[in-house]
């Protein structure tokens, strides 16, 4: 079981206080255990590209990270700097101010178009589930959608609350069986991570990996 919990884990590393020796440290550890990508602040893209190659753990950067307030333009162009720099996928905060007055349009234009500046990177899109009722959960999922992302995520982690497995598998019932789900935000034990997995999500983003894989 360590080993197939392994492969669902995205080792994070986003304090903003986070250092190059940490981040590569971080690369180190998600190499030995095996985790399926690293994830990071898009400044230390190309730190951990570069700690990484060949390894066969991928990169994923945050985007608009972590309040999804900064501008479209601003959004896209750090995907499309990140991509360019390494990272094989995008998390991406949603503008939950847009999302919660309902502008719809906004939203699927905000999230679409980092998914063409991450030119087939595949795209994670946070929706803060803990700032959320339900109502918006669900319309937050079926936009992501819409506008092209290929996961929606839970939580940044520094927001209100984390993933709980109510909210996953609301997540996994609203976008169906093609969209992948990532549970992140106080996902700190194998057991907890087996229940996110069990609720329908499809990677886990945690900075308690080698705890959770009991190494």
């Amino acid at each position: 079981m360590p080993e197939s919990l392994a492969a669902y884990i995205d080792h994070t590393l986003l304090k903003p206080e986070a250092s190059e020796e940490e981040i590569k440290s971080l690369c180190r550890e998600a190499a030995k255990y095996g985790f399926y990508a690293v994830c990071i602040n898009s400044s230390y893209v190309q730190t951990a590209y570069k700690e990484l190659e060949g390894i066969g753990v991928k990169v994923c950067s945050v985007v608009g990270f972590p309040l999804g307030a900064s501008t479209t333009a601003a959004k896209a162009f750090e995907a499309g700097e990140a991509v360019k720099n390494g990272a094989a996928e995008v998390d991406m905060v949603i503008h939950i101010g847009a999302l919660i007055n309902n502008d719809r349009d906004y939203v699927i234009k905000d999230i679409a178009a980092v998914v063409r500046a991450a030119a087939g990177a595949p795209v994670k899109v946070i929706i803060e589930t803990g700032l959320l009722n339900n109502e918006q959960k669900r319309l937050a999922c079926k936009l992501a959608c819409e506008a092209g992302a290929s996961f929606v995520k839970t939580s940044t982690g520094f927001g209100h609350g984390g993933a709980t497995v109510d909210d996953v598998k609301l997540m996994r019932e609203t976008v169906g069986p093609d969209i992948g789900v990532k549970a992140s935000g106080g996902v700190r034990t194998a057991e907890a991570a087996r229940q996110m997995i069990e609720a329908g999500a499809t990677r886990i983003g945690t900075s308690s990996g080698p705890a959770i894989t009991g190494s």
